[in-house]
């Protein structure tokens, strides 16, 4: 790259490494995203335990590095990840970073899981800056907006409390996030708040390529494109998807067999799935979670050096042999009817 990101602090960084980042402008704000981005799902509840000082010098050594986006949550461990993510980003300076959080999905309990209303989202954004430690976040997305039990919700209580926040100076832009990413597209469309950024997971990866049909709609009005979630959460990976994935038990057998294949042959079926993701140039940036250092490493090399000639064979033959088989790409809707049908039992 010809000239360094605003991010970039001199003393802080490791030069030549942010140097080699690849940076994109993120639609229509002003932020400079780093190609790859931390998602700190993991750093929730829903992938396991995982050792906390790795996980807080994973966050510090990927910022030095040059990856300036991170991206977290309330709903990922009822507010831990922002706790861990408030530990690691003491003593680093606020300029080094854009933080995303999101507001609209909380609880592991079917009841409260969700809530999109004014006085919620001010309580709980107010809640999220004083766990990150920060005086204001780069983007306030909402959570998963195909649960809101209609867009007018989000037209008429969510967006603009956030606008509010941002009027505030306590966010500087606004993002929304969803599976189906035709909700994002109607809510676009229908929105008359100022809408930055759209974040969808796993609909651009070796199993569901979705998002591109839609990337030129968001490319048109000059919307943001956060691809989310490149290794399927958890099912593109040696050590398979977690018990709750969404994914038809098709799917996660067919993704089972290529993580064996994998095995095999010693590699990590997580690395030539980013790789895959990686290698679409119409993205702004690209959202992993990762909880250790050791994935970080990873990621960090897929980005720089790609993979093998062998490696690129390999990826080929689980295409042909598993994954081009899988016939339910996604899982649409899946989640939705098991929350209703959930929250009719409450009833």
């Amino acid at each position: 790259m010809s000239s360094l990101p605003t991010t970039y602090i001199e003393g802080f960084h490791d030069l030549e490494a942010v140097k080699s980042m690849e940076y994109k402008k993120l639609g229509k704000t002003d932020l400079m995203v780093s190609k790859l981005a931390f998602g700190s799902g993991p750093l929730g509840c829903h992938y396991g335990t995982y050792d906390e000082a790795d996980a807080i010098e994973a966050m510090r050594r990927a910022i030095k590095q040059g990856i300036n986006y991170i991206d977290t949550a309330p709903w990922y461990g009822q507010g831990r990840s922002e706790e861990i993510l408030g530990k690691a980003l003491k003593g680093i300076p606020r300029q080094a970073y854009y933080i995303a959080t999101k507001v609209g999905r909380y609880e592991l309990d079917y009841e409260n899981m969700f809530n999109f209303t004014t006085e919620k989202i001010r309580k709980s954004f107010e809640k999220s800056l004083k766990l990150l430690g920060v005086n204001y976040v780069d983007v306030i997305q909402v959570h998963d907006i195909e649960f809101a039990p209609s867009l007018d919700i989000i037209f008429t209580q969510t967006l603009p409390e956030l606008s509010r926040q941002v009027a505030n100076g306590k966010a500087r832009y606004i993002g929304i996030t969803g599976y189906p990413v035709s909700v994002l597209k109607e809510c676009v469309e229908k929105s008359n708040i100022n809408i930055s950024c759209v974040l969808t997971y796993t609909r651009l990866t070796l199993i569901d390529d979705t998002l591109l049909e839609y990337i030129p709609f968001f490319k048109e009005r000059n919307i943001g494109v956060i691809n989310a979630a490149l290794p399927c959460m958890g099912a593109l990976t040696n050590n398979g998807p977690p018990n709750w994935h969404p994914a038809s038990d098709e799917t996660k057998r067919q993704c089972t067999n290529a993580a064996q294949y994998c095995k095999d042959q010693d590699v990590e079926l997580s690395k030539l799935a980013i790789w895959h993701s990686l290698q679409y140039t119409d993205t702004d940036t690209n959202l992993v979670g990762m909880q250790t250092m050791k994935q970080l490493e990873i990621n960090m090399d897929v980005l720089r050096n790609g993979i093998t000639e062998k490696e690129k064979a390999l990826l080929q033959e689980i295409q042909k042999k598993f994954l081009l088989k899988i016939k339910n790409q996604h899982w649409e809707g899946k989640e939705i009817e098991i929350y209703l049908k959930a929250m009719k039992r409450k009833i």
